[in-house]
This record gives structure tokens, sequence and C-alpha cells, in this order.
């Protein structure tokens, strides 16, 4: 097989071709020839060493679709996903007319968005929801996916005009820039004055450390994301219990390994939901197996939007 990895840690740009033997099945496994492969930031920050270090040499990427022996094409977490075969366990038949940057972007991205608005945040009818990175691989379904919910307002935020143009193609009711400075005011002037119900936040640092002054009485606030940096971000307890806040996380990852977790169920609804075009996943770029590099280099950088995927062909 084809692959693309890392003898070191470091930049995306110490990723380098490689051709290796195919893995071989072990009980309950599934070789898959990758048709594609997903990117997600923690691609990067696992080449870095910043986010469970991988043992080296390492093969980066946790997604594929791909075709199973038998011919079914396939949609599964798979480890070692930077390349032409990949070892997978439980996969989930995919229709042939679902492309397979949409259907990676249901995985990760797609659960990740769903189980923050109806596990972590738990979203009531009628609440107004604002997604942070809102034109991102997450972001950009929990907008459509908080209106699918019920929400009464749903407000994104996104850097540059273009990114907030999608946003609101996508449906949010308010695309507003998310930069720190002045950021619960933006926020309570697209909420015709009112204070948010629910935050969604992947960026992390100043901008998480603004986003109380932005709630209601009872919201919510959940981190699932530090794209902005990881510099440790204090709240004041005070403000907390001012208005009853509740500060909370998610990470798919975690959930997914809990014991009996049935984190993955809602996977199916989420095909369902693109399949009857209620819900649009996005595809911002697709590059060649052989420019994961630059792939992970832009992604990293916040200069694309939707999902990012590796093609092997």
């Amino acid at each position: 097989m084809r692959a693309m990895v890392a003898e070191r840690l470091g930049e995306p740009d110490v990723l380098t071709p490689a051709d290796l033997p195919d893995p071989t099945p072990g009980p309950g496994q599934i070789l898959l020839d990758v048709e594609a492969a997903g990117l997600n930031f923690a691609d990067a920050e696992r080449l870095r060493g910043t986010y469970l270090p991988p043992q080296l040499p390492f093969i980066p990427g946790g997604e594929v679709v791909g075709r199973a022996p038998d011919g079914r094409r396939m949609l599964a977490f798979a480890g070692s996903a930077f390349a032409t075969k990949a070892l997978v366990q439980d996969p989930v038949e995919i229709p042939e007319d679902l492309s397979a940057g949409a259907a990676l972007a249901l995985l990760v991205q797609g659960l990740t968005a769903w189980h923050l608005l109806r596990t972590a945040a738990r979203v009531r009818p009628g609440e107004t929801v604002v997604v942070n990175a809102a034109a991102g691989g997450v972001g950009h379904l929990a907008i459509q996916l908080a209106k699918e919910f019920g929400a009464g307002r749903v407000i994104g935020t996104a850097s540059t005009p273009g990114k907030r143009a999608l946003v609101r193609r996508l449906g949010a009711d308010a695309a507003i820039p998310g930069d720190v400075d002045g950021y619960a005011e933006r926020v309570r002037e697209a909420n015709d004055g009112a204070l948010a119900d629910v935050i969604l936040d992947a960026v992390g640092g100043p901008v998480f450390e603004a986003a109380p002054c932005a709630l209601a009485p009872f919201g919510r606030l959940i981190a699932y994301g530090t794209s902005g940096g990881i510099d440790a971000a204090p709240i004041d307890p005070g403000i907390l219990s001012e208005r009853n806040i509740t500060v909370g996380g998610y990470w798919l990852g975690a959930h997914l390994r809990l014991p009996g977790s049935r984190a993955a169920e809602p996977l199916h609804d989420l095909l369902a939901l693109a399949a009857s075009g209620r819900v649009h996943p996005t595809v911002g770029a697709e590059y060649p197996l052989d420019q994961a590099a630059a792939a992970l280099t832009a992604l990293a950088a916040r200069r694309t939007t939707g999902k990012v995927i590796l093609r092997m062909t």
C-alpha cells in the first residue's frame, strides 16, 4: 500500500510517502481499499505530539471511505488512515450516490455536532444557539442540526466575509465576526438584544473566556476544541453563579471509548438527514494523498471550510 508516514514529530511537512506491506486483518477486522480519508485538527496535533502522542513511525488519520472485499462501500473509523489500505471494525455501509467527502463529514464532525447539541448542551426548542467557528467541519453541521432540532435562532461566528456568507447559506439566522473584542456585544446584537442560551466553542483561549458574558441565565457553554490556542482560559466563578451558567466540554473520542458506548448510533440518523437533503455536508477541499502535508497545513491554519479529505486516486 501507499501511505504518508511520519518518522519524527513536528509540523505536517514531516510526512513523507512510503510503500508499505498491506496490513493483515485480525479477528473482527476488515481490510478496505480506501477511496478517501478525512482530515481533522487532531491529526496535526498528534503529529506535533500535543494530543495522544503517537508511537513512531506513525501514519496519521482516523476515518475512511473504502471498499470491502465483497464490494460494499463502507464508512468507518480507522487508525493509520492516510493510506490506500485500512483495517476497520464495525464499518457502516453507505450508498453509491453519497460522495466520500459528505460521508466523511458525517463521521467525526457529524457525530460531534449531534452530541454537542443533544447530549452535552441538551438544546431545547426555541433556544438561541451560537456556534463559534461555524464554517468549519463541526460548525457547519452544528448550524444545520441546531435548526433541525428546533433552535429558535442560530448564530454563527466566522473569521472572514466569505466564511460568514457560507454560514448564512447553511441556514444561520446571523453570521458575525468571531474575534474576542466585542464578542458578547455582537452576539447580543445578532440576537435582537437578548443573550444566548447555548454557545458551542471550538476556539478556546480568550474567546472561551468571553463567552459567558454572552449567555442568558441557565445558559450552557460547551467547549470541544482549542483551534485558537491552548492557553488556559480562566472563567470567573462569580459570573457562573450569578447567572446560573453551566460550562462543560465534549470529546467524541472519549465518548466512543466508554464501556457500552452507543455514541456512534446517531450516524444512521445523520446519513438519513443527508440522504433526504435536510442536512448538507460541505466538502471544502480535496487533496491527493501525497499532498497530505499541504492539506493539514491549510486545515490547521483555518484556511478551509467544511470537510477536508484526501483522495487515494
